[in-house]
């Protein structure tokens, strides 16, 4: 009988330190699930609460590419050559197309 006290001393020793043992690794667990669940609840707050960023401004379609500066000097001078412009009236216009 003397051999089984320190086996039963033993078996109650470690039967106390699983039970604590375990105790705290469900306690560890819920505390981990409550830190999700709030860490979920925070993320949820924040997206609702943040700034709505307004779409970027669409750039307006380029227009389509008209006759080049060129083209559009040699029909005035066409206009003018065949007396559709006055000189006056072709000197004003190219001023304008030459932003001058």
């Amino acid at each position: 009988m003397r051999r089984r006290r320190p086996l039963l001393r033993a078996a109650v020793i470690g039967g106390g330190a699983y039970a604590v043992g375990r105790s705290g690794a469900n306690r560890r667990a819920d505390q981990a699930q409550q830190d999700d669940d709030q860490n979920a609840r925070i993320d949820d707050l924040e997206q609702q609460q943040a700034p709505v960023q307004p779409a970027p401004p669409q750039q307006a379609a380029a227009p389509a590419p008209g006759p080049s500066l060129l083209d559009q000097l040699n029909q005035l001078d066409a206009l003018h050559q065949q007396g559709a412009l006055t000189d006056n009236e072709f000197t004003a216009a190219k001023a304008k197309l030459l932003g001058s």
